[in-house]
């Protein structure tokens, strides 16, 4: 068991809770929140993709093998696609 992934798991669970549920957005930082549109789908959309990267970490914290580290980097990414996504979609 790997407990960087163990907690990573756990505060990447903890964002989705805050962000996805309860719609706490001032979490999130990298856009301008008085120029979003739709707060309840970004909230939704960041929560979501946050709770995926929490399972996948929880799953690559009991996994003992070398190629489980390639979930850091895949994260990173799908963040960055959602940064620029809501920059450029998502604000007026």
């Amino acid at each position: 068991m790997t407990p960087i992934f163990a907690f990573s798991a756990l505060v990447f669970l903890a964002l989705a809770y805050f962000v996805g549920i309860k719609k706490q957005t001032w979490l999130l930082s990298g856009y301008n929140q008085q120029r979003v549109r739709d707060k309840d789908k970004l909230a939704k959309l960041v929560g979501s993709y946050s709770f995926i990267v929490a399972i996948a970490m929880a799953i690559g914290a009991f996994i003992d093998h070398p190629d489980v580290k390639v979930i850091f980097p895949i994260m990173v990414v799908g963040y960055v696609i959602l940064l620029v996504y809501v920059n450029t979609k998502m604000v007026e």
